[in-house]
């Protein structure tokens, strides 16, 4: 996913050091970039989201669990061993037929790692943060999720204090899935609001 319109900043100075660690280690033969970018695509694509798609697909089909989940979103998912640090304080916001959800960080790029992995970079990027907050229908409707107008669209703001996880709807034509099947369906970007499982 390409995200929404970018421009990218200059690197922060973590960004800076990280590059220059990076260009180091590479230069020394220590480590090969393909190695690097494979480890960050594996936690950005599939080891952080998949902890996610497992608090979901346990939502989807163990309507206590839900419960919990809506009611404490920190206590629901430390049962299923994530947490801890970016996701002290999760608050789990769910999709229905009358509202879809979307988050955004508009101050940074706070993000809950424990059940996303890392954040994508369109997530962090200014045009995503500023445009989701002011314009969501047209920036979600840029992503393929086109919203009728009867659905509302509600934006949370993450910050340092409470991250959020968006509970997608389930799909038609899901229930004989089994519980990791379901787990499969679900997607980092689903959780996050800017498209549907």
């Amino acid at each position: 996913m390409s995200g929404p319109e970018q421009h990218h900043a200059p690197p922060s100075p973590i960004e800076q050091r990280v590059a220059a660690l990076e260009q180091a280690l590479t230069e020394r033969g220590l480590v090969n970039p393909e190695f690097i970018d494979g480890v960050v695509s594996m936690y950005e694509n599939d080891i952080g989201p998949m902890n996610g798609a497992k608090v979901v697909a346990r939502a989807w089909v163990d309507p206590d669990y839900k419960q919990r989940l809506l009611d404490d979103g920190s206590a629901a998912i430390g049962e299923l061993g994530f947490g801890g640090p970016e996701g002290q304080h999760m608050v789990v916001v769910e999709n229905t037929d009358a509202v879809h959800n979307v988050v955004v960080c508009t101050l940074c790029s706070c993000y809950p790692w424990p059940v996303l992995g890392l954040p994508p970079a369109w997530y962090k990027a200014p045009p995503y943060r500023a445009r989701m907050v002011r314009e969501p229908r047209s920036v979600l409707r840029e992503l393929g999720v086109d919203l009728p107008e009867s659905v509302e669209v509600r934006v949370w703001d993450s910050s340092a204090e409470v991250r959020y996880l968006v509970l997608p709807q389930r799909p038609a034509g899901t229930d004989g899935l089994s519980e990791d099947e379901l787990a499969g369906v679900v997607t980092r970007d689903a959780m996050i609001g800017v498209a549907r499982p």
